[in-house]
């Protein structure tokens, strides 16, 4: 019988980084998540800019491009990477700014779904974030031109292209057609 060794995120913070590869980790375990396609990053850009605007004119919070490691839950120790993630003002302690993971969870955790996704994975994400306390889990689904939106009340909703996305009570006044967050592609 083989013990697994379990990983605090301490410890994943201190491993030297491998070129390519980003690392979670699930219960203590560290588990090497794909990078996004090409098609994902151009949607990530866009809503970022979306949302980035409209943040700062605001003065909302905080917001994050893929990359940022959140410490979801301890002992053992679960950690994730959204693709994109807004952080309210009033989950930012004492306005300071950590080097490190952030602790605790994003007001709002962005999914990009890539064709080698997998349902459960997805599924397990969004729970992890709602459950260690983010509002909202927004999955944008490129090949359906489509968002789901998961909230803290347990509710969701499924969005099409025609439909708005919002958020009112942490993102008031921000609103988007869901299709225009898919325009990214060049037309010739």
């Amino acid at each position: 019988m083989s013990v697994k060794q379990l990983v605090t995120a301490e410890e994943l913070w201190d491993m030297p980084e491998i070129p390519g590869k980003r690392l979670e980790l699930v219960d203590g375990e560290v588990v090497e998540v794909a990078g996004a396609g090409a098609l994902q990053s151009l949607i990530g850009t866009q809503l970022l800019r979306l949302l980035g605007r409209f943040v700062e004119e605001q003065d909302l919070g905080l917001l994050f491009p893929d990359g940022l490691g959140y410490v979801l839950r301890r002992n053992p120790d679960h950690l994730r990477i959204p693709d994109i993630s807004f952080i309210a003002w009033d989950r930012v302690p004492d306005g300071e700014v950590t080097e490190w993971f952030w602790e605790g969870a994003p007001t709002l955790a962005v999914e990009i779904v890539s064709p080698n996704d997998r349902a459960v994975d997805l599924r397990e994400r969004i729970y992890d974030y709602l459950n260690a306390g983010s509002a909202y889990v927004w999955v944008l689904w490129p090949r359906q031109r489509s968002v789901s939106v998961y909230m803290s009340n347990g509710g969701s909703r499924e969005l099409g292209p025609d439909a708005t996305l919002e958020a009112k009570d942490i993102l008031p006044g921000f609103s988007v057609r869901v299709d225009d967050l898919f325009n990214v592609q060049r037309q010739r």
